[in-house]
């Protein structure tokens, strides 16, 4: 029985080709999904800290860059970079990463390289060139003084600006082993300080009242005792 006679012809709306390309976008997908859930298990195994800190930044990325009206495309990019930023500290030693006190010349300029790290690892999978972009620049600052490019304000990606806030505010509020969080009245103080300088204001102003609301979830995932109401 021929293509036309099964309604297969030119003139059915159906294409083979079309549900070929369907099929390997869908192989894509659940690639590039796997292998997200891979680095984000490697950081768990690196450091448990690590994994369920880019687990929270994940949820906070998301609902940021909703309010700031970004289209789903972005979102999942953000979603990506908050999730994986840090991958690139597996080529940290952990001897820096745990290191209580202030690091000596010699390791700061190793640690300043975990962004390129995940830059590097992150835009060898197909899909994730942009997310890896967010990672690459999380550590740069509103007036250009951040690394590794210098960038600044507008320059600097939004996936970027995103992850740097709430980057800054979850590291400084968790409890680790080798440090005390602070206050989360602190944190936000901090925030609000920089912001203009380290951070993009209209991210920290968005952010604010989220961390502020939901105040007693994060302590409870940080693993650090509310002290006093905001």
């Amino acid at each position: 029985m021929t293509d036309v006679a099964l309604g297969l012809g030119s003139g059915s709306g159906f294409s083979w080709e079309g549900l070929r390309v369907r099929e390997l976008e869908e192989k894509l997908r659940s690639t590039r999904h796997a292998t997200i859930c891979a680095l984000n298990q490697m950081l768990d195994l690196k450091d448990l800290n690590t994994g369920v800190h880019s687990t929270r930044l994940a949820e906070w990325a998301v609902r940021i860059g909703r309010e700031l009206g970004l289209d789903d495309a972005r979102l999942e990019d953000i979603e990506v970079a908050a999730l994986l930023h840090d991958a690139g500290k597996v080529g940290v030693p952990d001897a820096i990463l745990k290191k209580a006190g202030p690091l000596d010349p010699g390791e700061w300029r190793i640690m300043k390289m975990h962004p390129e790290f995940s830059w590097a690892v992150l835009r060898l999978v197909p899909g994730l060139e942009r997310a890896s972009l967010f990672a690459l620049h999380h550590h740069e600052k509103y007036d250009g003084s951040g690394y590794p490019s210098g960038l600044r304000g507008r320059e600097i990606p939004i996936g970027a600006r995103i992850v740097s806030v709430i980057d800054a505010f979850d590291a400084m509020v968790a409890e680790r082993p080798y440090k005390h969080g602070l206050p989360t009245e602190e944190a936000l103080r901090r925030l609000v300080k920089d912001s203009k300088t380290h951070f993009d204001p209209d991210v920290v102003d968005i952010f604010l009242p989220m961390a502020q609301k939901e105040m007693d979830s994060v302590f409870e995932a940080t693993g650090v005792e509310r002290e006093t109401a905001l």
